[in-house]
């Protein structure tokens, strides 16, 4: 065993520095040096290209999480209400065509007329386009409801509307399945895009009323006496 002086590689300068510290390294036994070879020399197994990307790789992580304000904050205050809360995004890391699922036993929100709260399971659905949906931010958005005073389907179709303006997706789908009160469980499903709000906006381009549409009957059919 001998004492040699260890030198590091510097990925950022490219260069070799001297380090302070001291480094028993069994020389003959695992063939790195002959006799007679000084010791302060650097070693030639090391490599200078992979460093250098771990380098890149992590300044450009840092370019595209640095809009997020929540995560790895535990000194983070929940929101007083929806409206002071904000929804962060990141963009989204691949190109293919996929779906992101949320679940949240934790929901709660208040009655408008008895102030009473109402607990709900939240189910969040959505195929992203260019941007996704920081969780913790979903989960401070989410908890800033439990001063709220709603009706349960207005509170389910703002989720919807709020998750649909920060992330822009493809399709969501928000499931609220809310606690039982009275004997009667209530569960709210709001979608976007609304479908049966495009067939509506399609008839009305075609000028066409809705209640107003007949089947016609085939010039050849015969009706029965």
């Amino acid at each position: 065993m001998l004492n040699i002086q260890r030198r590091c590689y510097d990925p950022i300068g490219s260069s070799y520095a001297r380090s302070d510290c001291l480094r028993e390294i069994c020389l003959f036994e695992s063939g790195f040096l002959p006799h007679g070879v000084k010791a302060d020399l650097p070693l030639p197994h090391l490599e200078l290209k992979q460093p250098r990307r771990n380098v890149r790789l992590s300044v450009a992580k840092t370019k595209q999480t640095n809009t997020l304000t929540l995560l790895g904050k535990s000194e983070a205050k929940l929101p007083a209400s929806p409206a002071q809360a904000r929804l962060e995004t990141f963009p989204n890391p691949a190109q293919r065509s996929y779906r992101i699922y949320f679940e949240t036993d934790d929901f709660t929100s208040l009655c408008p007329v008895t102030g009473q709260a109402d607990f709900a399971r939240i189910n969040i659905e959505y195929k992203p386009d260019r941007l996704c949906v920081e969780s913790k931010s979903l989960k401070f958005y989410l908890a800033s409801y439990r001063n709220e005073r709603a009706f349960n389907e207005a509170v389910t179709n703002r989720i919807l509307d709020d998750f649909v303006k920060a992330c822009a997706p493809h399709e969501a789908i928000v499931t609220a399945q809310f606690s039982a009160r009275g004997g009667i469980s209530l569960t709210v499903r709001a979608e976007y895009p609304d479908k049966t709000g495009l067939e509506l906006q399609k008839l009305k381009s075609e000028n066409r009323n809705p209640k107003q549409i007949r089947i016609t009957r085939a010039p050849n059919s015969q009706t029965a006496d």
